[in-house]
């Protein structure tokens, strides 16, 4: 896959539902200059609260299958039954004006993006324990008990493939969780190579 000669570089994290993947984000962005998420399509209902191109691109189902044949996403995947996919043109342009892009991923989009791109840097955020994500996803109050364990059963999944990322950050303390993403990121600028 041909991209333009860019300036940013493309950091994915990857976490299993609940793990604080988010929310670290959120601190991360807000306390990182020239860093920037990259907003995905899905065809998932929106959540109270969520906003139109902030939190996701809210499209139909046509709309995605017609974008996915177009060629317009650099990875999609099915999760939950809802389709998400980052879209190539965004990406591109965000990385050709200078800025680091992070693209919260699934491993199976983690393992697409790194196949097409090999100097991506991955992370892989873990929980303290799998009590602690079931504590944290039923504290949400976003989901339903069957739901809760759907995200059990698949944070069981993410979890096995945490060995396939460049690093893993515990989020036991929030604020050192923080600051192992930060000392990331500041690593991650100071390559020769990217």
């Amino acid at each position: 896959m041909k991209r333009p000669a860019v300036n940013g570089q493309l950091i994915i994290i990857s976490a299993p539902s609940g793990a604080g993947k988010t929310s670290l984000n959120k601190s991360l962005l807000d306390a990182t200059p020239g860093l920037t998420l990259s907003v995905s399509h899905t065809t998932r209902p929106r959540r109270p609260g969520e906003i139109e191109g902030e939190h996701y691109f809210f499209i139909d189902s046509a709309t995605f299958a017609q974008m996915v044949t177009a060629g317009e996403f650099l990875e999609h995947a099915v999760v939950f039954g809802n389709c998400y996919g980052t879209a190539r043109t965004s990406v591109f342009n965000t990385l050709a004006a200078g800025f680091d892009v992070i693209l919260e991923l699934d491993w199976q989009g983690a393992r697409r993006i790194r196949k097409l791109f090999p100097e991506t840097i991955s992370v892989f955020i873990v929980p303290p324990s799998t009590a602690a994500l079931r504590e944290r996803l039923e504290g949400r109050q976003q989901d339903d008990a069957a739901t809760i364990e759907r995200r059990m059963a698949a944070a069981a999944d993410e979890l096995a493939h945490q060995s396939e990322y460049d690093y893993v950050v515990l989020n036991d303390s929030f604020d050192h969780a923080l600051a192992d993403l930060s000392a990331i990121m500041r690593a991650a600028r100071l390559r020769v190579r990217h």
